[in-house]
């Protein structure tokens, strides 16, 4: 397998172990558990699915770890398109990781309140769900901010698509956007989720390509026996 398809198939892996993580983590095990106006409720299924709240803190960390790794492979795959975009994708990257890091901390910290009250444990165990719910949603700017020099890559490199680096383009403004309406205007989340519906549909489609063609054939480029070759290549347009 040439290098450039191993390395773009790593990233898609790893991509999808994010999306898989945040997913379940988030999505799933925490609806199970948060219940939004009702800390008492929320205390007592923390209390009563105990294993189940680990295993939310598990797969937040597993998020932390995935979208670390991810940033890291993005560049590697795209640093000699544009270095300066590559390390962006990176760079803002392990920022989301860092804030995800701090919600599973503020969940580890609920599970200790409920069974080890102290003080009104219900309050406090509400407060860190609630935290740790925003810090969800200020790391979406970061997460957003990624998706548009991931995309600026695509579409410099030829590699894949260009309509798709302008959707992860596109998609990342819209994920910037969402963070800011969700404070601005509450009552406006429909608008809050519709925003983020380019950067839902070019994620999967950047994962999809990345693990069914990693690159465009013409993207690979030819190089005697033996030799190394270069992930450098200017693509072909559509």
């Amino acid at each position: 397998m040439h290098p450039l398809i191993r390395t773009a198939r790593a990233t898609g892996l790893l991509y999808l172990g994010l999306a898989l993580t945040g997913g379940l983590g988030f999505l799933l095990v925490r609806s199970q558990l948060f219940v939004t106006d009702d800390p008492h409720a929320t205390l007592a299924r923390l209390v009563e699915h105990e294993s189940l709240a680990r295993v939310g803190i598990a797969l937040e960390l597993l998020v932390v770890l995935t979208q670390a790794l991810t940033a890291v492979w993005f560049y590697r795959l795209f640093h000699t398109v544009d270095s300066i975009a590559a390390g962006s994708i990176a760079a803002f990257g392990m920022v989301n990781a860092i804030a995800i890091l701090g919600s599973a901390a503020l969940l580890g910290t609920a599970i200790e309140v409920a069974l080890t009250p102290v003080g009104d444990a219900a309050v406090t165990v509400q407060l860190m769900y609630l935290v740790s719910g925003n810090l969800w949603t200020v790391g979406g700017v970061f997460f957003g901010l990624w998706l548009i020099p991931m995309g600026w890559c695509v579409h410099r490199s030829g590699w894949m698509p260009p309509i798709l680096g302008w959707l992860l383009i596109g998609g990342g403004g819209g994920y910037v956007l969402s963070a800011l309406v969700g404070y601005l205007a509450p009552g406006a989340g429909v608008v809050a989720d519709a925003l983020v519906i380019p950067a839902t549909v070019g994620e999967f489609w950047m994962i999809g390509y990345l693990l069914v063609r990693g690159v465009r054939a013409q993207a690979l480029p030819e190089a005697p026996r033996g030799t190394t070759v270069s992930p450098l290549s200017t693509g072909s347009p559509v």
